[in-house]
């Protein structure tokens, strides 16, 4: 039986998110995993918080011989350095809107002065 750490295809149309598993490489892509062991997803903004990945158990899981897919070990390489790169700020119509609040009028608050 081999062994691979790959990705699991969830999400919806338009709009992916992959979990990290741990699968037998016989079973079909979104089949049953042996152990999840994190998720990977590519439409968050900030590129570190794009992947969450259990290290401790990717690690074991590749001392017992299990291989991963290239994606996945891009990614093993990118956690365990911590070199994710620069984000893109966001494009300006899903920015977060800041509200301006109107200036005070500074005779209604100020005493008058004598």
């Amino acid at each position: 039986m081999a062994v691979r750490i790959r990705m699991k295809k969830m999400g919806r149309k338009h709009r992916p998110f992959f979990r990290i598993c741990v699968m037998d490489s016989r079973v079909q892509r979104d089949g049953k995993a042996i152990e999840e062991v994190g998720f990977y997803d590519p439409m968050v903004h900030d590129k570190a918080a794009r992947v969450k990945m259990n290290i401790e158990r990717v690690d074991y899981w590749l001392s017992v011989g299990a291989q991963p897919s290239e994606k996945v070990n891009a990614l093993i390489r990118k956690v365990k350095t911590n070199s994710f790169g620069t984000a893109k700020a966001p494009p300006p119509m899903l920015a977060p809107k800041v509200r301006e609040e109107a200036p005070a009028a500074e005779s209604a608050e100020a005493p008058a002065a004598e």
